[in-house]
């Protein structure tokens, strides 16, 4: 039965790819005859082929030492990401949870959103000039905020796991069956799909004729929106109402949720409390460590502070890193799983050399 859910699930995890890839190729093509705004896009109107990446420090030395500093933190990324993904995978239980289930696609999100943007900005450490093309920062822009808003989705939905978890726990497993856990993940990639392709249908009409220079180690909306030759107000007002409105309903929804949590457990759970409070005080630490930052960024106008730097690593780089460490640190299933899949790997190798 649980060979039979896991294909099940598989199988539409893969048809899911294959209609996203067709999704992107499509609206690509779409954007490519579509006018936001009343904005043209023309070839010949921009003279940026490229833009100029600032990134973090102009000192060598500064820059050699960060380059280290990232590069180990980048390695902690992938292995520990890779992990979680890896055991929820290889141990039914695990994957029967929805909570791990979601735990794992979180994971495997943290993954790929570093990939976005630390390995350019590992290159950049090594080199005098830290340069991106125009189309590769239209794809960092797309990529970031389509595993940036699936992200947010895919939080708000585990709080309602957890609300259902310790609300509910007599229907928690007749509720949260595989079908609507199958329907909130595809609907999470989804919504963040949309989300993105908006932000890049409106950068990708933009003039550009310079200046190209971009405060910053990667490409991001508020960015390269201030470089348009054009006045880029009521483009910013759109882009604020999108990404800022988005983070902000997220984060209050979220807030919500634990809040009825931590009410029902002071009033009527006493048994399994303690277990309780961590998972929720652990999903209450990564929900801060990503929803911050993100409302800070873009639910304000485009002006540019000198912080915004710090807070970009933070969401990132820092985020991705700190996600593992938090939930395999403060998790006993998590901790129980690694260790059941570490003695199954030690037993086959002795087996194999046996």
């Amino acid at each position: 039965m649980v060979h039979a859910d896991k294909q099940e699930v598989l199988s539409h995890n893969f048809s899911f790819l294959f209609n996203l890839t067709y999704l992107v190729q499509f609206n690509f093509s779409y954007t490519r005859s579509f006018d936001t705004l009343g904005l043209e896009k023309n070839k010949n109107s921009s003279d940026v082929s490229r833009f100029v990446l600032l990134g973090l420090s102009s000192s060598w030395e500064l820059q050699l030492f960060l380059f280290f500093t990232f590069l180990l933190i980048y390695v902690v990324i992938v292995l520990g990401n890779l992990l979680i993904v890896m055991v929820v995978q290889a141990d039914a239980h695990l994957f029967q949870s929805p909570m791990y289930y979601f735990l794992s696609h979180l994971s495997f999100i943290d993954l790929c959103l570093s990939c976005v943007a630390v390995p350019k900005m590992l290159g950049d450490f090594l080199q005098k000039e830290k340069t991106i093309s125009f189309s590769g920062c239209l794809a960092q822009v797309f990529f970031l905020h389509f595993l940036g808003a699936s992200e947010m989705f895919l939080l708000t939905v585990m709080a309602y796991d957890r609300y259902v978890a310790i609300c509910n726990p007599l229907h928690y497993l007749t509720i949260m069956n595989n079908h609507l856990r199958l329907q909130l993940v595809f609907g999470c990639w989804c919504g963040g799909f949309i989300h993105s392709i908006t932000q890049v249908m409106i950068v990708i009409q933009l003039p550009f004729c310079g200046p190209n220079e971009l405060d910053n180690f990667y490409c991001d909306v508020p960015q390269v929106v201030k470089l348009a030759c054009m006045d880029t107000y009521l483009v910013e007002v759109l882009m604020v109402s999108n990404s800022g409105i988005l983070s902000l309903v997220c984060f209050l929804v979220l807030l919500f949720s634990y809040a009825l949590i931590l009410i029902t457990l002071r009033t009527h759970l006493h048994r399994g409390r303690s277990k309780a409070l961590s998972t929720c005080a652990s999903h209450l630490t990564v929900v801060s460590l990503i929803f911050v930052p993100c409302v800070f960024i873009y639910l304000r106008p485009f002006c540019t502070f000198s912080v915004d730097k710090v807070v970009s690593v933070f969401y990132t780089v820092i985020t991705p890193m700190l996600n593992p460490l938090i939930y395999t640190l403060r998790n006993a299933d998590m901790k129980q799983a690694i260790e059941k899949l570490r003695k199954k790997q030690v037993a086959s190798h002795c087996f194999a050399k046996g």
